[in-house]
């Protein structure tokens, strides 16, 4: 028996790589990369720091000494300092130099801004990926009719493929979103203390070298900038913004997984099952829309967060203060673990939706009769009939029929308009007026334009991720 709690997001739901990205031995190689990263541009500026004290630094960069760390930390209750001490017992010659000048959050906001922007990526790859299933589906069916719906009532016929153009727009502005900020994403940079660089301007005592210093740094991190000015921290708008996206994205999977445990209950489309699944423990025969419920039970979550970091962002007093440092470790991480494991099964459901043509069109010529009446009285005034008078006729008409409709009778509409003598003048044209696809307007050329001036661009620009398969843990 397991006696620790096991966080579901990781073991249920995020794949290992997203996994990885909020790890322990993730983000505290990154701290030692920034020490390292940080000692070696001190040296190449001048400070009396040896190659020797570099490479032995660099000799123990992943292999971290946790216990150390783990006892420095009980004792002196501070987990940056433990570390420092720790990698100081591993590379004992580079001691005396490791965090020269830094705060500790040198280590822990630019290690952390780096793993978000590690993980928007990943996140990125897999919103392409399904976006990529998305277009063919929307493709495949752009100019099969289906009920269009508004207040979840009957409503004109729209297309399948033109419905799911509509999920893909989600994910279109969520791109347009996440590609925004990831191009933005900037470094804390080498700040000291209070962000005015103070002990750094001591160290050299010229400020052009502290410049160089904070672009060395950042540079061999792999990035191109820093915040112009911080506090102590980075700017905790950026989490807000940050989360924001996430939260667009889970509206975004929520939307669709909505709209499919609808339509399978219409039993028009239907998520993947597989040969062995069990959709419910008590009731054999059913095909449970699990995996769309969950994408909406985690997207219901993401989409609560924005708040707290909101919260964060304002309540940082004057330079900083310490309530963000907990809530950070949970709110950022598990934002990602959990829109992870939405875009994981929202990729498996993209992959393998499942049609049912002939209830769909079953559906549609229950509900035609009536969306065809418009036609049919504009049809006759062109021979010379009075609009109010046949709009009055198909009034009670459509009346008496919805009442059949509803108590489990055939839709009779058109049989009762080709009785009344007021529609003579379409009588034997009537039955061609309810050909479905006469009803969709321009639903196939809108996903058809659709796709080759929005997405098909984008799934150009990414094509070595649109194999992505998701091999959902449960």
């Amino acid at each position: 028996m397991k006696d620790l709690y096991e966080n579901p997001l990781n073991t249920r739901y995020s794949s290992k790589e997203m996994s990885h990205l909020f790890s322990d031995d993730y983000k505290f190689t990154l701290w030692r990369k920034l020490w390292i990263a940080l000692a070696e541009s001190e040296m190449e500026l001048g400070l009396n720091i040896t190659q020797k004290q570099i490479d032995e630094m660099k000799a123990h960069v992943d292999d971290i000494n946790y216990d150390v760390a783990a006892a420095r930390e009980k004792e002196v209750r501070h987990d940056v300092m433990a570390h420092v001490y720790a990698f100081g017992k591993q590379a004992p010659s580079a001691e005396p130099i490791i965090h020269l000048g830094a705060t500790s959050c040198f280590v822990t906001d630019n290690a952390e801004v780096i793993v978000i922007d590690n993980a928007l990526k990943l996140v990125l790859k897999k919103v392409v990926a399904v976006m990529d299933k998305l277009a063919r589906f929307a493709d495949k069916y752009k100019d099969l009719p289906i009920l269009g719906y508004t207040h979840l009532q009957p409503a004109q016929l729209t297309t399948l493929g033109k419905r799911a153009s509509l999920w893909l727009q989600d994910l279109w502005l969520d791109y347009e979103s996440l590609t925004e900020l990831i191009a933005k994403v900037r470094l804390r940079g080498v700040k000291g203390t209070t962000g005015t660089q103070a002990s750094f301007l001591d160290l050299f005592g010229d400020g052009k070298k502290v410049d160089e210093l904070e672009r060395k740094v950042v540079a061999k991190m792999g990035y191109k900038a820093a915040y112009a000015v911080t506090g102590q921290t980075y700017p905790r708008k950026f989490d807000y913004n940050v989360l924001c996206v996430l939260s667009q994205i889970a509206q975004s999977a929520y939307k669709f997984a909505n709209d499919l445990r609808i339509l399978q209950s219409f039993k028009e489309i239907e998520e993947p099952f597989e040969k062995s699944q069990i959709g419910s423990s008590a009731m054999a025969y059913k095909r449970n829309p699990m995996r769309s419920e969950r994408i909406c039970s985690l997207a219901r979550f993401v989409i609560s967060l924005p708040i707290n970091e909101a919260v964060t962002a304002g309540t940082q007093w004057l330079e900083r203060t310490l309530d963000d440092s907990a809530n950070k470790r949970i709110t950022i991480s598990q934002a990602f673990l959990a829109v992870d494991g939405i875009l994981n099964i929202y990729n498996n459901v993209a992959d393998g939706i499942v049609v049912y043509e002939k209830v769909i069109n079953k559906h549609i010529m229950a509900e035609l009769p009536f969306m065809a009446t418009e036609n049919i009285i504009m049809e006759c005034v062109k021979h010379g009939g009075n609009r109010q008078e046949l709009h009055e006729h198909i009034r009670v008409h459509s009346m008496e029929s919805g009442k059949r409709v509803k108590e489990g009778l055939d839709n009779d509409l058109i049989e009762r308009i080709k009785g009344d003598e007021v529609f003579a003048a379409v009588k034997n044209s009537v039955d061609d007026m309810l050909t479905p696809s006469a009803f969709t307007g321009r639903a196939k050329q809108q996903v058809e334009n659709f796709l080759k001036q929005y997405i098909d661009p984008i799934l150009e620009k990414h094509s070595a991720d649109l194999d992505f398969k998701a091999d959902l843990k449960v």
